[in-house]
């Protein structure tokens, strides 16, 4: 790996870069909630040569989206079936607006 390779996983989203400790520390959260979320499948984290689960970024993210429902006084079961759904939600969108622009450049025949 070289050192050109190592700065452009700075801006890689599905790096695993963190560790639990420093993940849950970025959260507010514990390691528990963590481990919790993993067993619910919401994420998988990556795991180092070690065996200690490793976060990226975006993974941190549906984290931090499933404690914000947690908080609110939603179960954890309930609040990653929605964070899913929300991703999910989203992934279609962006599809739909790709195909409505891929339509728009190449309008069918009249």
């Amino acid at each position: 790996m070289t050192a050109g390779d190592s700065y452009n996983r700075l801006d890689d989203d599905d790096y695993p870069a963190y560790t639990m400790g420093r993940a849950a520390e970025m959260l507010g959260t514990t390691q528990n909630f963590l481990r919790a979320l993993g067993e619910a499948r919401l994420i998988t984290p990556l795991r180092s040569q070690g065996g200690h689960r490793r976060y990226s970024r975006y993974q941190l993210r549906i984290a931090a989206r499933a404690r914000e429902l947690v908080d609110q006084g939603t179960s954890i079961e309930a609040a990653c079936r929605i964070v899913i759904l929300e991703d999910q939600l989203e992934e279609a969108q962006r599809i739909n607006e790709e195909l409505r622009a891929a339509g728009a450049s190449h309008p069918a025949d009249a």
